[in-house]
């Protein structure tokens, strides 16, 4: 039988690492400090974040790490690790999708940590628009849902941008009813995102029969005007119904169980190939026969993986459509630089959106 260790004798181990853990993460900003002026000292400027260095240090730590710590549980230690760190020269100002309490400040914070500075922006354009304009280094934008599909209004935005996609994220979605109320049966009015009300519009159907659903612009406004009045619901995450001291009536309403957000980050930055990315492409044919076989030729001719394909009017024809296709692999990579070369002189335009680590779940 294993000895029991007395309660005390415990307290000083953990004490004693404890100690041991606050000068290594020192030593740790020391270092990043030392890494910032380096880079300065050798002309380069801007933002000292970099999207391949973080996705391989965080696949490293799940690689090395032993347990009992789960994976998620060392990757969100040391990814807030390392915002902490970075902000120690300056903290990224990244813009996302407003007000303070949306899903995609839930992504932006773990993408890059709570020592980002997180600009709330009232739209997907003008989230671009904080980045090319250079007001924030970055934005996260959401593109794409496994229950709904695509966010069309961010593939459009694309059609004029010069930014790049510098990075993903994925978060698992929970839709929860809130309110001030405490029962289903004083609720006249429910408002969200028009993606949440469709995420849950058989659990709407079966428990809210008959009541109105309001569409506005995010999660978060819906909990903002739930809060000023004790009839009206809202389908948000958890984060708002603490922001805006809303009762939680029912959790996880969502009628697929694995609902889940992809977001995108957006930048002026090129990453560099890590091993495990994503390209992301926009090509236009025109309207011709075979355009579909003429875009899928050269991956499949260099064994390239199509992760996605997505069509949408080009609004420069009738009938005309582009395509936003997600690739494995790096731009910069062989046979995946081989492959786009040759689309290019099939089709009548390509434009790569980024090549970018793949998200670190």
């Amino acid at each position: 039988m294993t000895a029991i260790i007395p309660l005390s004798e415990l307290r000083e181990r953990i004490d004693s690492i404890d100690r041991q853990l606050l000068q290594l993460i020192n030593q740790r900003a020391a270092c990043a400090i030392e890494v910032a002026r380096t880079k300065m000292a050798e002309g380069e400027t801007g933002s000292f974040y970099r999207a391949d260095r973080e996705a391989q240090v965080l696949r490293k730590i799940k690689e090395l790490n032993p347990g009992p710590l789960s994976d998620d549980a060392s990757v969100h230690l040391f990814r807030e690790l390392m915002s902490a760190c970075l902000a120690l020269e300056k903290p990224l100002e990244v813009a996302f999708l407003g007000p303070v309490g949306t899903f995609t400040q839930q992504a932006t914070f773990k993408h890059f940590g709570h020592a980002v500075k997180g600009i709330p922006v009232a739209t997907i354009p003008e989230i671009f628009l904080a980045v090319e304009t250079g007001h924030c280094q970055f934005g996260v934008v959401p593109v794409e849902n496994s229950t709904e599909g695509v966010i069309a209004h961010t593939l459009d935005r694309f059609m004029t941008t010069s930014l790049q996609i510098c990075g993903e994220v994925e978060i698992r979605v929970h839709q929860n009813l809130l309110g001030k109320m405490d029962t289903l049966a004083a609720i006249n009015e429910v408002y969200s995102h028009q993606q949440s009300l469709a995420q849950c519009r058989q659990w709407l159907n079966t428990y809210l029969p008959g009541v109105p659903c309001t569409a506005v612009s995010s999660n978060a406004e819906a909990a903002r005007l739930a809060s000023l009045d004790h009839n009206k619901a809202a389908i948000a995450g958890l984060m708002a119904a603490e922001l805006y001291e809303l009762n939680i009536i029912e959790q996880h309403i969502e009628d697929e169980s694995n609902n889940t957000t992809r977001f995108i980050v957006i930048g002026k930055q090129q990453p560099a190939s890590t091993g495990l990315d994503k390209t992301s492409i926009l090509v236009s044919t025109g309207n011709q026969a075979g355009a579909l076989h003429k875009i899928l030729g050269p991956f499949a001719e260099y064994g390239i993986s199509m992760a996605h394909i997505e069509s949408r009017p080009s609004r420069q024809g009738l009938w005309e459509y582009v395509f936003f296709i997600d690739i494995d692999g790096h731009r910069d990579d062989p046979d995946v630089a081989k492959a786009l070369e040759t689309l290019q002189n099939n089709v009548k335009m390509l434009k790569i959106l980024g090549s970018y680590p793949k998200a670190v779940i």
